[in-house]
């Protein structure tokens, strides 16, 4: 949580048309800026996702080769929801994603072939402000997109626990509840005691608190 003495947050900007989000796993684009990606087409803005890898190791008990068409499938649903019709899986592998010069040049074919007016990826620090840690693959991907952004002159931000930017996302939050809970069969084994839907709003309440005069606000700072 910011001090005190933390300059409120201004307004993101919405002078762009055309939006790449890049992030190492499905599920990653859900925890943090649904309610925006919905405001945005809302607004009839395009928005694109670009994905690292297909999450394969991320759902206990299941193969990776069975984990990974699931997760992919459950991306695609949930993106529908929040108006993302195109979303490319890039095939690197789940858990071991590296700020390398091949995952650069992915970084780098896909700014190529969508010519976005603005990226924005998942937060890149150590923690995420409340002393939970990051995970490897987040802060090596995001380092990777922010070396491949500087000297595009393409605008980037990140996801962030104490922004600088803010998105009203007032009345766009149940879309963001309903986009998440779309990676049923992820969220199930993750916690099988909680029913999904009651996951996904707790999940998306704390990404959306109230901020810089906002009833729902989604943050972020600026990459690099």
């Amino acid at each position: 949580m910011a001090d005190a003495t933390s300059p409120e947050p201004e307004v993101f900007p919405e002078d762009w048309s055309t939006a790449l989000v890049l992030v190492a796993h499905p599920d990653d684009p859900e925890y943090g800026m649904a309610a925006a990606v919905a405001r945005w087409t809302s607004q009839g803005k395009t928005v694109l996702y670009g994905l690292a890898t297909s999450g394969e190791a991320g759902i206990e008990g299941m193969s990776p080769g069975t984990a990974g068409p699931v997760r992919e499938e459950e991306q695609r649903r949930s993106a529908a929801v929040v108006g993302v019709d195109e979303v490319r899986f890039w095939g690197y592998p789940d858990s071991q994603l590296r700020n390398t010069e091949e995952l650069r040049t992915s970084i780098a074919k896909s700014l190529s072939r969508y010519s976005p007016d603005i990226v924005i990826t998942l937060w890149g620090g150590p923690d995420w402000g409340n002393g939970v840690p990051n995970q490897s693959d987040h802060m090596e991907f995001t380092r990777a997109v922010a070396e491949s952004v500087a000297g595009t002159g393409v605008r980037a931000f990140q996801t962030a626990p104490e922004p600088t930017l803010i998105v009203d996302v007032s009345g766009f939050v149940e879309r963001a509840v309903e986009s998440l809970a779309e990676h049923r069969q992820y969220l199930s084994v993750l916690d099988p005691t909680t029913p999904v839907i009651e996951q996904a709003r707790a999940q998306v309440a704390s990404a959306t608190e109230p901020r810089g005069g906002f009833r729902h606000a989604v943050g972020f700072r600026p990459l690099g």
